[in-house]
């Protein structure tokens, strides 16, 4: 800004230099004793011609410099827009790591506890080779290498059967068990850990527990179609996740021990008869909840023998278990942490943008896919996919699986949300109504298609009202009139009184009524029974 001054002033001296220049020049031609061919009015002309250039160029660079400035400013406001964006995401990153470092700090301890301090219950002596693993957690050992008292979780009290057949080795049984107590198999995963203890060797324990998972008569059989086997391979993953529990708890030492080589081996031979089955599997027919690939993987983790197999080959497989909610855990124990992008990017092309937001926050990929965007996605396919299949292009139950499939994705995405806390950047306000108004629309539609209960044709004429006593509390008779037993012929009524008999009565007897305009012979139709199964007698002619 100085030197800026400084040229202006400068320049405002031009004038004043000229007139003195002028008084010079002229000064100068008083005194000149030979004339000059210079004129004064070109000179003149030549130094004002200067002062309008150097004034239009000076104003040129003034503009520039505040052109400049202005994008300066502009500059230094952005950088401190965007500091402050940082700012506050670091702010938010360091309370969210906090909690979780808070909560894994808890689950230590708890953890540690729950270890360390048990209370001793005694079981019965079991080989000492198997179980100088636990001795650690203060078991006492006898010179002739049994285990007198083993410390046990309290919680096995409520479960003292797990004892006995992990102690006994007893796979099928423990199967059996757990089948008969699913009802409760929250609790029973925190008991088998510690009731594992019991067992001369948990591993291969677990490892019997997994004859039968693909059976020898029809090993590429759909799983899906047999409850039974459903429910046993749903066992033996839990069993091997519970295996994991336990190991997580010893040292190298004791891991060691229970790990050995032959151990691993034996799972690595049942890994590789397992893993030419799994060619057969599509990701697709899967939708992400295969419990065939869940438990291979688990073997692979539970074990430790993920290095015997092909890393490609195991991440072909995650997003075949991407559903599950054991997924996250089992790519970290699998060590997949860094390949968890490829993967997420696989589930996206697949159309699984719900699987993909929950491994995105599980292993904190959410800036790198964002979390709303995916979700907003996942909605536009699937309402893509229903306007495609609209009332004039589609029939009427390709109708009702398109909006089955929009509900099915409504409620998907908004159960995301609400897990992950998204509200605030994707309200699920037009969400919840979106789904009342198919739900109201699905009932409709399923009221009006049910088949109608037929009614009973009541019969033309007056009839009389018949009251029945014994069924004045029936939901069904909704009209409040006694039942009537329909008839599909008239009903007569003869008087079949005897005292009214004999020749004075019948002298007394009114005139009979006129001729019906159609006969009727019940003998004939019936013979001697009504249709409501009361018995005819013919009554006895009238006397005229």
């Amino acid at each position: 800004m100085e030197d800026t001054r400084s040229v202006a002033s400068l320049m405002d001296s031009t004038s004043s230099k000229i007139q003195q220049l002028q008084k010079a020049f002229a000064e100068l031609e008083s005194q000149r004793a030979v004339t000059l061919n210079l004129k004064w009015k070109e000179l003149e002309e030549h130094f004002h011609g200067l002062e309008r250039s150097l004034k239009r160029r000076f104003h040129e660079l003034e503009d520039q410099e505040k052109e400049y400035e202005t994008k300066t400013r502009k500059a230094q406001e952005l950088l401190e827009k965007k500091k402050e964006a940082v700012e506050a995401k670091e702010k938010v990153s360091l309370e969210r790591l906090q909690k979780k470092r808070d909560a894994a700090v808890f689950a230590i301890n708890s953890a540690l506890v729950k270890y360390n301090n048990p209370p001793p219950i005694s079981i019965t002596s079991v080989e000492d080779s198997p179980n100088k693993a636990f001795a650690a957690d203060g078991t006492d050992e006898n010179p002739d290498g049994t285990v007198q008292e083993a410390e046990i979780s309290p919680e096995v009290k409520a479960y003292p059967q797990l004892l006995k057949l992990c102690g006994d080795m007893d796979s099928a049984g423990l199967h059996k068990f757990v089948s008969d107590n699913r009802k409760n198999l929250a609790s029973l995963k925190e008991e088998i850990p510690a009731a594992f203890k019991a067992a001369a060797n948990p591993a291969s324990l677990v490892l019997d527990s997994l004859e039968g998972f693909y059976p020898v008569e029809a090993p590429n059989g759909d799983g899906k179609k047999d409850g039974n086997l459903l429910g046993m391979r749903r066992t033996c993953i839990m069993l091997m996740e519970c295996l994991s529990v336990l190991l997580s708890g010893l040292d190298s030492n004791s891991l060691a021990v229970v790990l050995s080589e032959d151990v691993k081996q034996r799972a690595k031979s049942i890994a590789e008869g397992w893993s030419p089955l799994l060619g057969s599997l599509e990701m697709d027919a899967c939708n992400g909840n295969s419990l065939e690939a869940h438990a291979f993987l688990q073997l692979l983790a539970s074990f430790d023998i993920v290095s015997g197999f092909e890393e490609d080959g195991i991440l072909k497989l995650i997003p075949m278990v991407s559903r599950r909610r054991q997924a996250a855990e089992l790519c970290r124990s699998l060590g997949l942490s860094e390949k968890m992008p490829g993967v997420i990017e696989v589930l996206l092309k697949s159309g699984k943008q719900i699987d993909a937001v929950n491994l995105a926050f599980a292993f904190e990929l959410t800036e790198q896919f964002p979390p709303v965007e995916l979700l907003k996605s996942y909605l536009t396919d699937a309402r893509r996919s229903t306007s495609q299949g609209g009332p004039g292009n589609a029939s009427p139950a390709a109708q009702d699986e398109f909006n089955e499939r929009e509900l099915t994705g409504l409620k998907a995405v908004a159960k995301c949300v609400e897990e992950h806390n998204l509200e605030e950047q994707y309200p699920v306000e037009p969400l919840q109504k979106r789904i009342v108004q198919l739900e109201k629309a699905k009932a409709e539609k399923k009221r009006a298609t049910e088949p109608t209960k037929p009614q009973t044709k009541r019969p033309r004429g007056a009839q009389p009202r018949v009251t029945d006593n014994h069924n004045n509390n029936n939901n069904n008779n909704k009209t409040g009139y006694g039942r009537v037993i329909p008839e599909r012929y008239p009903q007569y009524v003869y008087d079949n009184r005897q005292f009214l008999n004999g020749p004075i009565m019948a002298a007394q007897a009114p005139p009979p009524p006129p001729p019906q305009t159609y006969t009727f012979s019940p003998a004939a139709a019936h013979g001697n029974f009504y249709g409501n199964c009361y018995q005819y007698q013919p009554p006895p002619p009238y006397f005229h």
